[in-house]
């Protein structure tokens, strides 16, 4: 499973690095001579406290990796699929985080503490939006099934040597960094990919509960054979005989018939694609290639008419034309929409962007207004406006707004990166170093979270009041991190 992260180029290796790292801590010392017997095997190689504190790591390292899509309105659509299907898991006390990998490959995966990823290629490839809910149902199945515990705990003697080697690997980089690197690469080529794989089994019982959970989010169930059955049709289009997702994931004609059984056991749903569906993969589209390429790929489709929502084409367009820097023909295309599409959020936060791009963020501002009366928890509009008030100014009220909106979004780092912004405009500093540490910590970045928070203490400014809650807030953070003097995490 984690073999998955060669993909994310920046920081896969770092990854490994901190979940074995981990599993070296949690792993029972009694290892050595068989486990003790405490219940559940797999909680005693990885308890679900101990997968929450790899996941909170892996995402540290996603969020700083640039190799993912910070594009709001793409994550907040992921999000919202995910937590759709997951509510209907059989744990929905389950955390998870979903987010897409720049990547155009067809893949998926799932890693400990709820952590998903999705390739942008696996967005574009599916038909329809039960297919991609399904291939997401499937990894949430590998995650309530704790199948990385499972597999870890029947194979507690090979993790035993690994990690051994790993704290070899982790030893020898303080005195030779390249003997340390060909060790972990000996490691994770050795017998921890045999521990991460799944299993048949574990493939099977990750298709039936994914099912379950797709039928009860109200999905169309056909669409996991359907999907993949055309990717075992179509393996020999992809390098290595088969896309990265069938390499980690086979699909054998015996799953694929044994799946098709089970959906003919349930009534026919037939389900239409959310629009944000088709506006997100127009999005993607239309971030792939050079500008010229796109806008002339989303040309050619609207004039042959291959498309499934015209709406989206007209929306990719428009998107392209931005990139090209196009932007009276962008707004044109966003005319065309409005005139031809049901309202949307994602449209009224286009246009509102390519008006403030032309130079009219007043103009941009009242747009943003306006809309979010109708999509008041729309994040793209909710940046988009705040972004627009820093640009005239109104700093006040664009502090008025975040206040409000972090009610809702308590958790959303860059509200609180706007936040400091206008704090910064306002010489307020520290509540601007208050509001960034804030926005650390939510990217999962504690070092730096009371980096910002000592330099709050020390801006000269601030009331009593302020400076008491900046203290005891850095106070909680210290504690977090472990060692007040530790800056970067736990194994930097």
């Amino acid at each position: 499973m984690l073999s998955e992260l060669s993909k994310l180029k920046g920081y896969h290796s770092r990854v490994k690095t901190i979940c074995l790292a981990l599993l070296l801590l949690f792993v029972p010392v009694a290892l050595a001579d068989g486990l003790p017997d405490l219940g559940e095997a797999s909680q005693t190689v990885m308890t679900p406290l101990d997968e929450q504190r790899i996941g909170e790591e892996i995402l540290r390292e996603v969020a700083a990796s640039g190799e993912v899509i910070n594009d709001i309105e793409v994550i907040d659509y992921l999000q919202g699929l995910g937590y759709r299907l997951a509510s209907n898991s059989p744990d929905n006390r389950q955390k998870f985080t979903f987010f897409v990998v720049r990547d155009n490959t067809i893949n998926a995966f799932a890693m400990p503490g709820g952590v998903i990823g999705v390739h942008s290629g696996l967005i574009l490839s599916v038909s329809n939006e039960s297919e991609l809910a399904s291939v997401l149902a499937h990894e949430i199945g590998h995650v309530v099934q704790r199948h990385l515990a499972r597999s870890i705990a029947m194979q507690q003697q090979d993790a035993w040597k690994s990690i051994a080697g790993l704290a070899f690997a982790l030893l020898a980089a303080r005195s030779n960094p390249q003997l340390a690197g060909g060790s972990m690469m000996a490691v994770q080529a050795g017998a921890i990919q045999k521990q991460l794989d799944y299993t048949r089994e574990h493939e099977r019982e990750a298709d039936r509960v994914g099912l379950q959970i797709l039928d009860k989010a109200g999905f169309d169930t056909r669409a996991m054979p359907a999907f993949f059955e055309t990717l075992q049709k179509g393996t020999r289009l992809y390098d290595g005989g088969a896309p990265a997702f069938l390499r980690t994931h086979p699909v054998t004609s015996e799953r694929i018939a044994d799946t098709r059984n089970r959906v003919e056991q349930l009534p026919y749903r037939q389900v239409t694609d959310a629009p944000e569906f088709q506006f997100v993969r127009a999005k993607l589209r239309a971030q792939d290639g050079t500008p010229q390429q796109a806008v002339a790929w989303f040309r050619d489709s609207i004039n042959e008419k291959k498309y499934s929502s015209e709406a989206a084409q007209h929306y990719g367009l428009a998107m392209a034309l931005v990139r090209a820097n196009n932007l009276q023909q962008a707004r044109q295309e966003v005319q065309w929409l409005r005139t031809h599409a049901p309202r949307n959020a994602m449209i009224e936060t286009l246009d509102a962007h390519i008006g403030f791009a032309i130079g009219n963020p007043r103009e941009a501002e009242e747009q943003f207004r306006k809309a979010l009366k109708d999509f008041p928890e729309h994040r793209g509009l909710i940046y988009g406006y705040a972004e627009a008030m820093l640009a005239t100014g109104k700093t006040d009220a664009a502090l008025k707004l975040l206040d409000e909106k972090q009610q809702i979004f308590p958790d959303d780092a860059h509200l609180y990166e706007l936040q400091s912004q206008a704090y910064t405009l306002q010489g307020k500093n520290l509540l601007r170093h208050q509001a960034q540490g804030e926005a650390y910590y939510r990217s999962y970045n504690l070092g730096s979270a009371v980096e910002q928070m000592e330099l709050a203490l020390k801006s000269g400014d601030g009331d009593f009041y302020q400076l008491s809650i900046v203290e005891a807030r850095l106070k909680v953070l210290r504690q977090q991190l472990g060692d007040p003097k530790k800056k970067k995490g736990f194994f930097d």
